[in-house]
């Protein structure tokens, strides 16, 4: 298996993160038909215009990760993490897992990456809208119980799939999670359950819905995972 660098991310790896996630998405049967008559490098762009507000948006909670070819400094997968309101500093006031934390920016910079992604077009099927509705409602219940971190996004370029960049981005986060005592919850898709599975997560909710109504192939499952500490 080759030896992937997992590195921070910052406002300057936008263009290559907006490549790198939207073609992992563009993979998945039931988030491609949100955008008829689109095409893969059009929403690229897009995203790329939107990435850098991304990544600065809740800082004090939102880490990210980078998973980086040692062998050519491309980036090759990404995973973002959302930190429980109360273990988002330690005791002397400090970020918790601050070398996963985008670097902050001038306001300046931040109004230019406002109006940037302001500009972008971002508008997916609109009968669509409440797909995940029924995913949010089964979800609730589950973060009500006690604090998690929470793996919110994971994304690995289709050419890299199988290389266990996936796998190096979540042993990133279970290993800040055992230090600090959190448990991790995640809602997993079809594509990454055996990740999350062959690393401990437990499954204890599922929700499959019928995507045939706006022309999927009839699943759209999500998995409801906890890694417990």
């Amino acid at each position: 298996m080759a030896y992937w660098k997992i590195e921070p991310c910052t406002v300057a790896d936008a263009p290559a993160l907006a490549r790198n996630n939207i073609a992992a998405f563009w993979e998945d049967p039931t988030w491609i038909l949100l955008w008829p008559n689109t095409t893969l490098e059009f929403l690229i762009e897009q995203s790329g215009k939107r990435q850098p507000r991304n990544l600065l948006r809740n800082r004090e909670r939102t880490r990210h990760l980078k998973a980086v070819d040692p062998a050519t400094g491309a980036i090759v997968g990404y995973a973002r993490w959302i930190l429980p309101p109360s273990y988002c500093t330690t005791e002397d006031g400090t970020a918790e897992w601050p070398d996963a934390q985008v670097p902050n920016v001038s306001d300046e910079e931040k109004k230019r990456f406002d109006e940037l992604a302001e500009s972008a077009w971002w508008e997916g099927r609109s009968d669509m809208s409440g797909i995940d509705d029924k995913n949010n409602a089964a979800m609730k219940p589950i973060l009500a119980e006690k604090p998690y971190i929470k793996l919110d996004y994971l994304a690995v370029h289709p050419d890299n799939k199988g290389k266990g960049i996936g796998t190096a981005l979540v042993e990133s986060g279970v290993r800040f999670a055992e230090k600090i005592g959190v448990p991790i919850f995640t809602m997993a898709f079809k594509a990454g359950r055996g990740i999350y599975a062959r690393l401990g997560f437990q499954e204890v909710d599922r929700v499959i819905q019928d995507d045939s109504q706006f022309g999927g192939a009839g699943e759209y499952g999500a998995y409801f995972m906890i890694y417990k500490i």
